[in-house]
């Protein structure tokens, strides 16, 4: 594509602590709901590219899962995740609650430090606390490394969220768009489905199903008349898990079912037809040749 002169263009790295709203941020810049946004720690598994771009600049997020000391072949997967982007990104938000830093806030700075990027202390969630309790979480995290920017903000509200990108904007290499300017992720239509899908999973069985399940679209189809008919499983690592996840007289896949089809068809733009099963892959997350077949690679 054609761009201007003194066009900017780069790679930013959304890195954090597992539930610090990392995604709620990047769907907030990018106007679009690209990553799983949930209570829970570790709900996104993988990098996702979320590209803003405007008359003056294109920025490439990468969402990266919440540093955590992994327990598994999947915790692994996503740790390494996060270490590949802080080495190709241009600049990291350094994504942290409004309070004081404690002991996992400090370590990840010092795997931040190590990378020597550009980085800026993004400060989420003020929308819950006083201003005046503000200022000494700033100089708390400043005597623990200079930042080239610190901007407080609110994903959830916006707040802050222009100012943040002006400064990113400034701080981005001369060069031309890596995308095109109308598209604003390189995930395929299923990835999104399938995250779409898992998101419900999470969400309406709480706590019983809390890092289990992995959706896999099996299939998509056009539907005569309009439409689209997709078939996807949702795979567990237990028997208990299955009835779970399917409910009593199957209520709760339904329920997943129905809320999930619901943001696939805005997401689409047309009807679809979801057709959901259950299958248990024992131990997946310890399994690379599981994890493999899942998606995970």
């Amino acid at each position: 594509m054609e761009t201007k002169q003194n066009f900017r263009a780069g790679f930013v790295s959304v890195a954090g602590l597992p539930n610090v709203g990392k995604s709620t941020l990047v769907n907030r810049i990018i106007g679009s709901k690209l990553a799983i946004v949930s209570p829970r720690p570790q709900t996104t598994r993988g990098t996702i590219k979320g590209i803003f771009t405007n008359d003056d600049a294109q920025i490439v997020y990468l969402d990266t899962p919440g540093i955590h000391c992994p327990k598994d072949k999947l915790g692994d997967y996503m740790v390494d995740a996060v270490q590949k982007t802080l080495q190709h990104a241009d600049i990291i938000y350094l994504t942290v609650e409004s309070t004081s830093p404690h002991r996992r806030d400090t370590e990840l700075i010092s795997q931040v430090k190590e990378a020597d990027k550009t980085t800026f202390l993004v400060i989420n969630k003020v929308d819950l606390v006083k201003k005046e309790n503000l200022l000494p979480v700033i100089d708390k995290y400043s005597k623990i490394m200079e930042f080239s920017e610190i901007v407080p903000v609110s994903a959830l509200k916006g707040d802050n969220v222009d100012r943040l990108l002006e400064l990113t904007i400034s701080c981005m290499p001369e060069s031309p768009a890596y995308f095109p300017v109308d598209i604003v992720s390189d995930q395929i239509e299923r990835e999104f489905i399938s995250e779409f899908i898992r998101e419900k999973v999470y969400f309406h069985t709480r706590e019983e199903i809390p890092y289990s399940s992995a959706v896999v679209i099996d299939d998509m189809k056009e539907r005569k008349g309009g439409g689209a008919y997709i078939t996807a499983t949702i795979y567990i690592e237990r028997d208990s898990q299955k009835g779970i996840v399917i409910g009593r007289a199957g209520k709760m896949i339904k329920k997943i079912g129905e809320a999930a089809r619901r943001e696939i068809e805005e997401f689409l733009g047309y009807s679809v037809y979801l057709d959901l099963k259950v299958k248990v892959e024992k131990n997946w997350r310890t399994n690379a040749r599981s994890l493999k077949k899942l998606g995970y690679r």
